[in-house]
């Protein structure tokens, strides 16, 4: 678990290894969850654990 309760969107493009633009593609088509704190989305914790459940194309072993 990561230590920070909100990620930016740069953290969570980071995280995942894709482009910023498409974190920020998942939030305004409502798939990621987020809260906009002024010009910024930030992103909790819980909410991209339950985003990277959702898109997982199996079951954990």
């Amino acid at each position: 678990m990561l230590s920070k309760p909100f990620m930016t969107t740069r953290e969570v493009a980071e995280l995942l290894e894709v482009r910023e633009p498409a974190a920020r593609s998942w939030i305004h088509h409502r798939e990621l969850r987020a809260i906009r704190l002024g010009r910024e989305f930030r992103v909790a914790v819980k909410d991209l654990e339950a985003f990277v459940n959702e898109h997982t194309t199996r079951e954990p072993s």
